[in-house]
């Protein structure tokens, strides 16, 4: 029933001061030349994706459906310190140095403005406050709202709207002092984590799961066979999928290949990069937000059985406000103790309601 067990819900609103305007000037660079380049050849009017507004749009419709079981906290920014456990201090200085500025950092359109450090700072923190406060007990899991995403910030690199890689954070900092040596990192976002397979892809003490879009889908990455490297080899798990994939090959992949990994690794803490734009109205795949609750409660066993059910989700993506809103949601119902239906096709419960209601026309039955 839901309100029977207790989530933190983490969001800070210095998130919300990540506003790169892409009509304002920039700092001048190789880079800058570029992507207004790639801009003035567009036949549109494009504006930077990840606003403001999709965390604002999540706050507000958790205030206007409060879900029993929830709380609201806030964690302090994190440290240069803890930054540093998953980016190199050459790419953490120059990050640094933007503070104030409005600057592209990568060709993809990758942009900081005068908030951003201190937006993505506080994100990688809530991120580790959300993990701090299933692994003291505060709460059995959590979820960070933050923003700017990380899934796709390499170790040298931003990429993909995402600055500092908050669950790689999060993950590095459990490690290092909250005695968790194993970590079961789970990415459900429509895209590929690159950057968090890349900073763990020599790790065996990092088991990676990711179903995603196949590529050429962005960033193009998580194909079938990169299972990791060295020591980390067979640690990193992709799941390719077309665009036409919807909760039942959600929920079979992991059933049968994500639970039985975690048995084997025996997992002391279940990390989560939740992005929402796998959902049907958003940018690819045809997940539903029963979708989103199946696969949760999948985690939530996993997380019960192997690791007195400490599980952090750590937000992405999702793009399209109001599936993005209502898919939090409903993934937070499951984490506070509701239930997620039995999969089905799209479209077959439809079919089904239509059946019952014209059956007595073909019939003599009355």
């Amino acid at each position: 029933m839901i309100g029977d067990r207790t989530v933190n819900v983490f969001f800070d609103e210095v998130m919300l001061g990540h506003d790169p305007q892409v009509d304002l000037p920039f700092i001048p660079s190789r880079v800058e030349k570029r992507v207004r380049s790639v801009l003035q050849g567009l036949h549109f009017n494009w504006s930077y994706p990840e606003h403001p507004g999709r965390l604002s749009a999540i706050k507000k419709y958790l205030d206007e459906h409060p879900i029993p079981g929830i709380h609201l906290a806030a964690g302090p920014s994190a440290t240069y310190e803890q930054l540093s456990r998953v980016h190199t201090t050459s790419y953490l200085d120059h990050i640094f140095s933007l503070a104030g500025e409005s600057a592209w950092l990568d060709r993809d359109t990758t942009a900081v403005s005068p908030g951003s450090i201190n937006a993505a700072t506080a994100a990688a923190g809530n991120a580790i406050a959300a993990v701090e406060s299933v692994v003291n007990k505060k709460s059995q899991s959590a979820f960070a709202l933050v923003r700017p995403p990380g899934h796709h910030a390499e170790s040298v690199r931003a990429r993909g709207f995402c600055l500092l890689n908050n669950v790689a954070v999060a993950a590095a900092h459990a490690q290092s002092k909250l005695n968790c040596e194993r970590i079961l990192i789970v990415d459900w976002d429509v895209h590929h984590g690159n950057g968090t397979q890349e900073i763990f892809w020599a790790d065996p003490d990092v088991l990676f799961f990711d179903t995603h879009c196949a590529a050429p889908f962005y960033p193009g990455s998580g194909h079938l066979d990169e299972v990791g490297a060295g020591l980390g080899e067979g640690y990193t798990i992709n799941v390719p999928l077309p665009e036409s994939s919807g909760d039942i090959a959600f929920e079979k992949a992991y059933r049968e290949i994500l639970l039985p990994a975690a048995r084997y690794f025996k997992p002391d803490l279940v990390l989560v990069s939740a992005g929402f734009d796998a959902h049907h109205n958003d940018m690819a795949m045809n997940l539903t937000y029963n979708g989103f609750k199946v696969i949760t409660r999948i985690l939530q066993d996993i997380a019960d059985e192997h690791c007195d059910s400490r599980l952090v989700l750590v937000l992405e993506g999702g793009y399209n406000l109001v599936s993005l809103s209502q898919g939090v949601h409903a993934v937070l119902e499951v984490l506070a103790g509701g239930d997620a239906e039995k999969p089905s096709e799209c479209g077959v419960e439809e079919v089904e309601a239509a059946e019952i209601f014209h059956r007595t026309a073909f019939s003599d039955d009355v």
